[in-house]
């Protein structure tokens, strides 16, 4: 005798069919979230012992140019531990960036196509280049100008004494706002790819996009013309930068195109 099941039981059971994928990937997720928090630990443990070191590192630039017997300081009671602790944390993030980058991509890469998979990879690649990039842009040769410029303008009689949080704040926000205008290249390759937009759309909003560079440049940066015209141009040049590829990606696809038939005669 066979056995029967009533609709209350059929419901549940299929209620819960779908559960099941949703929870593993969570399980995943959270399995990936924990592995890029511990690498980061682990990462900021072992430079925590040279936060001092990497703070005279990142100061390197304003302190060249004080005048001599200059130093900066500290306003507040916790900024001498508090800032060096900072910066090596973002520093721990900094350099695990490959790693995290890795782990979100072993739980997309499963739900992608394999010419999705060939393209996603340069990109993720690309991507942390171009940060790294944008980030070594700014302290070697943003830094030396902009602070040069601030140092030689002020009054005679005005020591220059930067409290070191401050500095911290300001160099962090220029280490990022350059680390992702450098991405752009990478996001008009994406637009382009992905069929969103064309590069002669994006080739006739260019006088839309330079003001946009400036505009974000001002944004981003101190107020001062010099460090919006050094983030401002680059951002233009890597859209420019982002349309070549663009139009090579077009070039490929023609080509594929008019060999296909070729192919099938």
């Amino acid at each position: 005798m066979s056995e029967t099941s009533s609709p209350r039981d059929d419901d549940k059971r299929q209620d819960d069919t779908p559960q099941a994928p949703l929870i593993e990937h969570l399980i995943e997720l959270r399995s990936r979230l924990m592995r890029s928090v511990i690498a980061i630990g682990v990462i900021f443990l072992a430079l925590y012992a040279f936060s001092n070191d990497i703070y005279t590192f990142v100061a390197d630039p304003l302190m060249a140019l004080l005048p001599e017997g200059s130093q900066m300081i500290a306003t507040e009671v916790a900024s001498p531990f508090l800032a060096p602790f900072k910066l090596t944390l973002v520093v721990a993030v900094f350099v695990a960036i490959p790693f995290v980058l890795h782990q979100i991509w072993a739980f997309v890469a499963p739900g992608l196509y394999e010419n999705e998979k060939v393209l996603a990879v340069p990109l993720l690649v690309s991507s942390v280049a171009l940060f790294y990039g944008g980030a070594a842009f700014a302290y070697y040769v943003v830094f030396p100008l902009l602070f040069d410029f601030f140092v030689h303008t002020g009054p005679q009689n005005v020591a220059v004494m930067t409290d070191i949080n401050q500095y911290l704040n300001f160099v962090l926000k220029l280490f990022f706002a350059f680390g992702v205008a450098f991405e752009i290249p990478i996001a008009t390759f994406l637009l382009i790819w992905t069929g969103a937009t064309s590069v002669e759309s994006l080739s006739k909003k260019r006088p839309y996009v330079v003001l946009g560079c400036f505009v974000i440049g001002m944004l981003m940066t101190p107020p001062d013309v010099i460090s919006q015209s050094l983030l401002a141009v680059p951002m233009w040049l890597l859209y420019e930068i982002g349309i070549l590829f663009g139009r090579l990606v077009r070039r490929r696809r023609a080509t594929d195109g008019d060999d296909t038939p070729d192919d099938a005669a």
